[in-house]
């Protein structure tokens, strides 16, 4: 019997000893994000004054209002809402500025890096400001998500430009659920500038683009019917030549070019007919970036546009060649540190392309 207890003395000492030398029980880390109660982002649509601006929709080759009539759009880019936001410019009061030029619509550029680090339902409520301001201001809306690069091979022209396939769907399905049936809301840009910036971002064909554009837009009108996609021609959105045999497969939509002096050598308009103009014949198209209209160099023009030794001068022949074909058209940039600048600092004085592109959209050049 007191061997018994002695080995029973023992086994508890031993035991104590055990949980003297043991490890603590694990506490589990205190976790905040609930993933399961996560919405999508945008999920909740903006509707404030929806219908307060005529709608615009497609009719053959022009932009149309309720009533039938042809809307030519002239209006401008401003620079992207996070940057403005960031730098403490970011107001109705700017896009009062913007409606003093004469403006129609407003291009927003939104670039991928600034969605992602704001977050997308941080940048949406930039968006709605916006889209409150402008429908206060009768002013339309053109969201372009701005990237620059080949969406095949996932290569683009800087770091503020990178995206995915994935992630241009994602934006254009978070954009298109917030914005279902708002009317100041008229166009979405769906890519800014497509290309291989001179093969050095891989090979880009127009067959994967037009599937990729399609699927864009089959996106979209999953929850917006009414918005007017934009896509975009190849080299840096300038050319639209295949157009000729092989359009996007998708109706109420329109085209993009930028036609900036320096893609073709003057005499432009044999140029700009071959390469976009004969697509206005057929189908919607807008011009959506292009300037330079000041002296030649500086922030305020493109270098080497002029009239210097009897060339003909930019601005006039791209607004003139540009409405004669009842192609409407953007103007960039409403920002003094984005070339080619329309202002030359922030209280808002205009750099001489700014004076003509005020002139141009109040409808004083012929």
């Amino acid at each position: 019997m007191k061997a018994l207890l002695n080995t029973m003395a023992l086994l508890v000492a031993a035991g104590s000893a055990w949980a003297q030398t043991s490890p603590p029980a694990q506490t589990a880390p205190e976790r905040t994000h609930r993933w399961w109660a996560d919405r999508p982002p945008g999920g909740r649509g903006y509707a404030v004054n929806a219908k307060n601006m005529p709608l615009i929709s497609v009719k053959g080759n022009k932009f149309v209002d309720p009533q039938g009539n042809t809307v030519l759009f002239r209006g401008l880019a401003i620079s992207d809402p996070d940057k403005l936001q960031m730098q403490g410019h970011w107001s109705k009061d700017h896009f009062v500025k913007v409606k003093e030029m004469g403006a129609k619509v407003v291009r927003i550029p939104v670039h991928p890096v600034a969605w992602r680090e704001r977050t997308p339902a941080e940048y949406l409520k930039l968006l709605d400001q916006a889209v409150e301001w402008c429908t206060d201001l009768d002013m339309y809306i053109d969201i372009d998500w701005h990237s620059i690069g080949n969406l095949t091979t996932g290569l683009f022209q800087d770091p503020m430009y990178d995206t995915s396939q994935q992630g241009t769907y994602n934006f254009w399905r978070t954009v298109a659920r917030h914005f279902p049936g708002h009317n100041t809301v008229a166009f979405f840009e769906l890519f800014n500038e497509p290309t291989t910036f001179n093969n050095q971002l891989g090979p880009l064909n127009w067959a994967e683009w037009k599937r990729m554009q399609e699927d864009q837009i089959s996106v979209i009108r999953a929850y917006n019917q009414q918005v007017i996609p934009l896509v975009a021609g190849f080299d840096w959105a300038y050319d639209l030549t295949p157009l000729r045999l092989a359009p996007i497969a998708a109706e109420g939509i329109g085209y993009v070019t930028h036609p900036y002096s320096n893609k073709r050598p003057q005499p432009w308009e044999p140029k700009w007919e071959e390469d976009f103009g004969f697509a206005a014949a057929k189908y919607p198209v807008v011009a959506t970036e292009f300037g330079g209209f000041g002296p030649p160099g500086g922030r305020g023009g493109n270098a080497g546009v002029g009239a210097a030794n009897g060339a003909a001068p930019y601005g006039p022949s791209i607004i003139k060649y540009l409405e004669g074909k009842g192609i409407s058209w953007m103007v960039w940039c409403f920002d003094p540190e984005w070339g080619p600048t329309l202002i030359s600092d922030w209280q808002y004085t205009l750099t001489p392309s700014g004076e003509f592109a005020k002139q141009a959209m109040q409808g004083g050049v012929k």
